[in-house]
């Protein structure tokens, strides 16, 4: 399946295949004809995997910088922005990312502010890589502060989702990524008995069209693109302080589930949506097999803290909520509303 991003002389293909890492060289040689070199960035992980055969047909270099959320620091940015420039890596080549979210955020931040600017080719191997973070041009790193504060808008030449990679995908992973195949399903508004039916594949190709098309409509984030936010503001708080504790505590899907189901929580408490809603996003997370109960450890006044300062929150408490005419952004929400709804949703498990 290809699904093309509509960005005019920008415009590219998101391939969704077996065996899509193949089509590496044939993109090159189409996109970025003048290209010499190839650098792949990955992690020491995914070099080992057997399916990690990918050939360019130019000259390539592998670069390979931390696992996970580890990569995504100003550090990591740094020491592989040195490695481009010691290997001579030219405005005419490519970068290549080649690993789950954060390496693709990373490898595009990369290729963002390398020389102002070069290819990029993102070969997503996880699932919320293939349905998220390798689409629309999304780049950047954290800051203690707070997830992706700092980043780019760079989009890539093409995107390669090769499904057969998924096979080597740890359980943990692929949960993670439901977390964002849930927010696409439940953006869509389709029920939870069609999700009993659907197959991975097939989550996969609704998701990359979704985001697709929402992107093509909304590079920047002006407004359409927004809603694809569902559930990050909470999610985004829940990493920042699970990152205090370790790269390890929370994956950024598990922390969308959560986000997912506290959203919809918080708009019946404002009126928004009545108790079916909430009742029909349970259902489609339970049946994704997602995890929604918020962990005692992560205390609520910590969290409002976080989300006050998250990058979406425009100096107020902002959401993205049902409502009754589909998804918006609701703001300046009262912030005893917030808390007693947290207090609420961190009780009821």
């Amino acid at each position: 399946m290809n699904v093309t991003v509509e960005l005019e002389e920008r415009s590219y293909d998101v391939v969704v295949d077996v065996d899509a890492r193949h089509q590496l060289g044939e993109l090159i040689k189409r996109r970025a004809p003048r290209a010499k070199s190839v650098a792949l960035v990955t992690s020491p992980s995914l070099v080992n995997e057997t399916w990690f055969d990918i050939e360019s047909g130019r000259d390539q270099a592998v670069f390979l910088v931390p696992e996970g959320e580890s990569a995504k620091t100003l550090g990591s940015l740094e020491e592989l922005l040195e490695a481009l420039a010691q290997g001579r890596l030219s405005r005419d080549d490519v970068i290549v990312g080649v690993g789950g979210g954060a390496i693709c955020d990373l490898a595009g931040f990369a290729a963002a502010t390398y020389l102002r600017g070069v290819a990029l080719v993102q070969i997503p191997t996880s699932l919320v890589g293939q349905v998220d973070a390798a689409i629309g041009g999304k780049t950047g790193v954290n800051l203690r502060a707070g997830k992706n504060l700092v980043g780019a808008f760079h989009q890539p030449l093409g995107v390669l989702c090769d499904t057969s990679v998924l096979d080597t995908l740890p359980e943990r992973e692929r949960k993670s990524g439901l977390g964002e195949v849930a927010k696409c399903w439940l953006l869509e508004g389709r029920p939870v008995d069609e999700l009993v039916t659907t197959s991975l594949s097939s989550l996969i190709e609704l998701s990359v069209r979704l985001k697709a098309d929402v992107v093509s409509n909304d590079e920047r984030e002006g407004g359409l693109r927004v809603l694809l936010n569902y559930g990050h503001t909470l999610a985004h708080a829940l990493e920042k302080l699970s990152l205090r504790r370790g790269p390890d505590e929370l994956r950024h899907g598990e922390a969308v589930a959560i986000g997912l189901a506290f959203a919809v929580r918080l708009a019946k408490e404002l009126d928004l949506v009545g108790e079916n809603e909430v009742a029909s996003h349970d259902a489609v997370l339970e049946q994704l097999g997602l995890v929604t109960d918020l962990p005692a450890r992560y205390d609520p006044e910590e969290l409002l803290e976080a989300m006050g300062h998250d990058k979406k929150a425009h100096h107020d408490l902002s959401f993205v909520l049902p409502g009754p005419s589909g998804f918006a952004v609701v703001s300046d929400i009262d912030e005893a509303k917030v808390r007693d709804v947290l207090e609420r949703f961190q009780g009821e498990r």
